[in-house]
This record gives structure tokens, sequence and C-alpha cells, in this order.
């Protein structure tokens, strides 16, 4: 695959502006050329077709959040796991962390949902 694979997108293509998307065309994704010239529907073609996301409105293809929210899960488990091991004696310990590991959840949901 190309190098365009690899780029992380900090927002969803439909959210970000024309700007940020010549940016990011300019900067990160080379084979998109004429990119000062076009709109922000034609730039969020091009850039979909070159990060290979699919342009069907159904289906939206790989998350560009993907990396993000595995690692947020991989924090999840090891809250968990921190939490398991903590005697039930120790029950202010016990609820900072069950708060953590719920606004983690959170953070993945939003994610997931923006993608």
């Amino acid at each position: 695959m190309s190098e365009a694979t690899d780029i992380v997108l900090k927002k969803p293509l439909d959210k970000m502006t024309a700007k940020e998307l010549r940016e990011l065309c300019i900067s990160k994704i080379p084979q998109i050329t004429g990119a000062s010239g076009m709109d922000k529907e034609a730039l969020v073609v091009a850039v979909r077709e070159a990060l290979g996301f699919s342009t069907d409105e159904n289906h939206k293809g790989p998350s560009p959040y993907k990396e993000q929210i595995w690692a947020l899960k991989r924090q999840v488990r090891e809250l968990r796991a921190e939490k398991d091991q903590l005697p039930s004696t120790q029950r202010r310990d016990r609820d900072q962390l069950r708060r953590k590991i719920n606004f983690l959840k959170k953070r993945t949901r939003r994610l997931a949902a923006a993608a």
C-alpha cells in the first residue's frame, strides 16, 4: 500500500473545512493534484479515494480512528485488571478506576461514531 494509508486524521473528513482538507492534501497526500482549486466535496472524494475509503455513503470503510480506539481499549483492559487486583475494602480506589474506565469507554464510542 501507499504511505497515504498511514495518515491519522484528527476528525472526520466531512467535518474538516476546505482549508484543512487542502493542507492535508498538499502536505501528506502528494498524489492528489490540483487540490488548491477543488471545492470541499471534491476534496473529500479525492482524499477518500487516496486513502482507500469507500465512497459509498452507506459503507464508511475503515475508521480513521482505529488505532486510537484500540489504544483506549487497551487502557481499559489494563485498568480493569488493576481494579480486579484491588481488595474490596479499597472502595475509593476502585471507584476512581471505575470512573476512568467509564470515561475511556465513552471516548471510544465518540470516536467510533465520528468515523
